[in-house]
């Protein structure tokens, strides 16, 4: 494939593409096409995970009226581990309903939508959180980066929801957290994924399971679409291209 000199991806994250990536050909993700889709999912899965909802498909199936008092995303501290574009539009799906939302990225900064938090300060950090929201990509820096020591860390009740990979989470670990009723998880993204029909992850209380489908909607491909005419009319024209993750940044 000596001719290829551009790699679009339809996704945000390349970490199943970027290995195999020739050193000539640019790769470039779909940085944008899900934040909308993916920030509904996670709001989506936060609020099914406090409320139980889970518990009241099972009732109604059954039969039975289940009345809970549940926790309530009103009133809430969410922690979003990421500071992307998709964590920026979470966090603005989650301010209407009166959260406290903190940010974590790589270093500490501050940007139009306030402080976001450097990664080294997470110790301090996960104790004052109602829920936790991964949003970073697969890194090796990432690959693992909540285990036992982060989760510990959490406070009791609290939630965790993955909708970043699944490696980024130490399954054993956040098994033996959920098993003893400690922690929620609400989980898009699983290691292994998929996740085999005998794991204990499926049997785990306070654990909700959706199969990866965090950009699976009706808005992911006339997005698709407009990136790639975006980015063919940049090529043909010799521009820059844009979401530009590894390789020669513009066409030559």
């Amino acid at each position: 494939m000596t001719s290829l000199e551009v790699l679009q991806t339809q996704t945000a994250g390349v970490d199943d593409v970027a290995p195999y990536r020739p050193e000539h050909v640019t790769l470039c993700n779909a940085r944008g096409v899900h934040d909308a889709s993916t920030a509904e999912l996670a709001v989506g899965l936060l609020i099914a995970s406090l409320r139980n909802l889970p518990e009241f498909v099972r009732a109604q199936d059954e039969g039975r009226w289940a009345t809970q008092r549940r926790p309530a995303l009103a009133d809430s501290t969410v922690l979003v581990v990421g500071a992307g574009s998709i964590a920026s539009a979470l966090r603005q799906r989650l301010l209407p309903f009166e959260v406290s939302v903190l940010r974590v990225g790589t270093g500490a900064r501050e940007d139009d939508e306030g402080l976001v938090h450097a990664t080294s300060e997470l110790p301090d950090l996960l104790p004052r959180a109602d829920a936790v929201v991964l949003l970073v990509p697969l890194t090796d820096a990432t690959r693992g980066l909540v285990d036992t020591d982060f989760l510990s860390r959490m406070r009791d009740g609290a939630v965790l929801v993955n909708v970043a990979r699944g490696p980024v989470v130490d399954t054993d670990a956040l098994l033996a957290e959920t098993s003893a009723g400690r922690l929620l998880a609400a989980l898009d993204v699983t290691d292994p994924e998929p996740l085999p029909p005998e794991h204990p992850l499926w049997r785990s209380p306070g654990v909700l399971i959706s199969p990866h489908v965090g950009g699976a909607t009706s808005a992911m491909q006339p997005r698709v679409h407009a990136l790639l005419r975006a980015q063919l009319t940049r090529y043909a024209a010799g521009a820059p291209l844009a979401n530009v993750v590894a390789g020669p940044a513009s066409r030559p």
